[in-house]
């Protein structure tokens, strides 16, 4: 989908994000908006999230990830804007890495 005013979130939760539903959380909230991008669980125990969208979607999507599912506790969120490079798929799960 290419959008000259689509723009990149990239995202990393740190705090109890891991064993709580959050990847397949973070995966229907980018599904339900559209989005392209993915979400993964990182081997520190953090999540990482990059997707692409209009910023007033991936600011409803990054207010829904901040809440996370009901047994999640983010401790600290990184969050980075970047250019869109209109290089992503449709919102999926990534293996961990």
């Amino acid at each position: 989908m290419e959008n000259e005013n689509n723009i990149r979130l990239h995202v990393i939760l740190q705090g109890f994000v891991q064993g709580v539903g959050f990847r397949f959380f973070v995966y229907r909230a980018g599904q339900d908006l559209q989005l392209q991008g993915w979400v993964r669980n990182r081997i520190n125990g953090n999540v990482e999230i990059l997707a692409d969208g209009s910023r007033k979607k991936l600011d409803a999507f990054l207010k829904e990830v901040r809440k996370g599912p009901q047994m999640a506790q983010v401790v600290k969120i990184d969050v980075e804007w970047q250019k869109s490079k209109s290089d992503l798929s449709p919102f999926t799960i990534l293996q961990t890495k």
